[in-house]
C-alpha cells in the first residue's frame, strides 16, 4: 500500500468570495469550480489547492499550511499585503533555498518557496 500523490490541499474559509479572489490575484489561482459559498477548487502550478467552507471541512479542522514554490516570492508577497494579507516572516536557508511566510486575510498561514 502506498500514497501516489497529494490530491489536494485545502483551508478552511468563512467568506469564500473574498478567500477566492485573494487567492486568484495574490497567487494567480485558476478557478476550477466553486459549488457556492461551500467549496472553491483552484489549480496552482498543476497542483489542487482548496478552500472549504467550515461546514465542509473535516470536523475540528484547524487548517494547514500549504507550501508554495515561486520563481518571485517577493513579487507574490507584495501582492499579498496590498490584498489584506500580511507577511509574518522570511528564512534564507542557504544553497537550499528561502521562504516567506504569510497569512491570508482569515489567518490561514502559507509559504512562498524559491530554490536556492
Amino acid at each position: 500500500m502506498t500514497i501516489r500523490r497529494i490530491q489536494n490541499v485545502y483551508v478552511v474559509a468563512r467568506d469564500m468570495e473574498r478567500m477566492t479572489g485573494f487567492y486568484q490575484q495574490a497567487l494567480g489561482a485558476g478557478l476550477k469550480f466553486r459549488d457556492q459559498d461551500n467549496w472553491a477548487q483552484l489549480s496552482i502550478g498543476g497542483g489542487n489547492f482548496a478552500l472549504a467552507s467550515p461546514a465542509e471541512a473535516g470536523a475540528g479542522d484547524k487548517g494547514a499550511t500549504v507550501t508554495f514554490e515561486a520563481d518571485d516570492p517577493e513579487a507574490i508577497a507584495s501582492s499579498v499585503e496590498s490584498l489584506g494579507g500580511r507577511v509574518l516572516g522570511r528564512r534564507d536557508m542557504g544553497g537550499h533555498g528561502r521562504t516567506i511566510t504569510c497569512a491570508d486575510p482569515e489567518g490561514n498561514v502559507f509559504q512562498l518557496f524559491s530554490r536556492g
